[in-house]
């Protein structure tokens, strides 16, 4: 087990990584707990594989538990399964010190951790991530929340877990889509601010994806720990940690376009908004041409989808696609903000773009 911290005065944490941690975590969240009580939240997807592991071992530490399974997928992550959730949680007459502990992926963790935020106005939640999206992303950090119709993650809270712990078993049994989706978070680290570490991407990526334990250690740690140093400068993006969301003014909004619905995972998502957002780069001179293909190439080599066109079934309209990005949680005074590159491992933020630009560029990139 490898243990790296997120350095948050009161509100730190340790990010546990290994194999077979869900077997010690009863020994590995009873510090951390404020009484031996928790409620784990987990999907349809992720209970049988995993939740009786997690309740064994919570038992075997004495912490008494019970457990919520919610409907696995996006749309789950709505005002209706938030009142579900809390509601079944409240009639279990939990306490301040009662934990909320989320086993799964980003939904869960998302919306166990915004349930707990507003629950008795408070009370303690883990993290337990079960896809390498989740382990490397949204389960760090403290961005908790649920879609509307206006658009992805628009409720919520910065709300800090009390651990999170990645057991890289759990990846054994997810999908190559869903790894795939995951995988893309993770070259994510590399594009913005690590050039090297994108090499080793290149390098490494197939290996990942086709199981090899290693190399998901080291991604998911180094992953993890350039996103613990950004949120601990600045834990609720007002400055450096918007770059976290490089690609996802453009993946919010195909995603909204499909209704946060499997025609689109979030991860593909965010993959196609980082190659139009350095397909945008070079358009207006901020890059060089070749790294867009070169990171096209690489997407391609491992099978993240590199083209909107790929996705079945979905009419892209230029219009409408920028309509959803204008209620992007990062408009500025009306302006949008975007994540743009000056090579790999060089990217910034920016209002400093003409909205002709990324019409032009969605225009050319949707068409038929």
């Amino acid at each position: 087990m490898e243990t790296l911290a997120v350095d948050l005065g009161e509100r730190s944490y340790n990010i546990h990584i290994g194999t077979g941690l869900l077997k010690q975590a009863g020994a590995l969240v009873s510090p951390v707990l404020a009484q031996k009580r928790a409620i784990i939240v987990t999907d349809a997807h992720v209970a049988p594989h995993y939740l009786s592991s997690l309740e064994a071992s919570l038992s075997g530490a004495g912490i008494a538990c019970a457990s919520i399974t919610l409907p696995a997928g996006e749309q789950t992550k709505n005002f209706a399964h938030l009142e579900q959730l809390l509601d079944d949680v409240l009639g279990r007459r939990i306490e301040r010190g009662t934990s909320l502990i989320a086993l799964g992926g980003g939904v869960i963790g998302d919306l166990t951790g915004f349930a707990a935020a507003i629950a008795l106005r408070g009370i303690p939640f883990i993290q337990i991530p079960t896809t390498l999206l989740s382990q490397v992303d949204s389960s760090v950090g403290g961005k908790t929340g649920i879609n509307t119709r206006h658009g992805k993650n628009l409720v919520g809270a910065f709300y800090q877990p009390r651990l999170v712990l990645a057991d890289i078993d759990t990846l054994d049994t997810l999908p190559r889509r869903e790894l795939l989706a995951g995988y893309a978070e993770v070259v994510k680290y590399g594009l913005i601010r690590d050039a090297a570490f994108y090499d080793w991407c290149e390098a490494n990526g197939t290996q990942l994806v086709d199981g090899d334990k290693d190399a998901r250690v080291h991604a998911v740690r180094e992953s993890c720990a350039a996103k613990a140093a950004v949120v601990a400068k600045d834990e609720r993006e007002s400055g450096e940690r918007a770059l976290l969301n490089f690609g996802h003014t453009f993946g919010h909004a195909l995603e909204s376009e499909t209704g946060f619905s499997d025609t689109l995972l979030h991860g593909e998502a965010v993959a196609l908004g980082m190659l139009m957002a350095f397909d945008l780069s070079a358009r207006i001179g901020l890059c060089p041409g070749q790294d867009a293909v070169r990171v096209r190439k690489h997407f391609e080599a491992v099978g993240l989808p590199h083209d909107p066109r790929q996705i079945a079934g979905v009419t892209w309209n230029a219009d409408t696609l920028i309509s959803h990005m204008a209620l992007d949680k990062k408009v500025r005074d009306g302006k949008l903000t975007f994540i743009l590159c000056r090579g790999i491992g060089e990217a910034f933020v920016t209002q400093d773009v003409k909205i002709d630009d990324v019409r032009g560029l969605m225009s050319q990139a949707l068409a038929a």
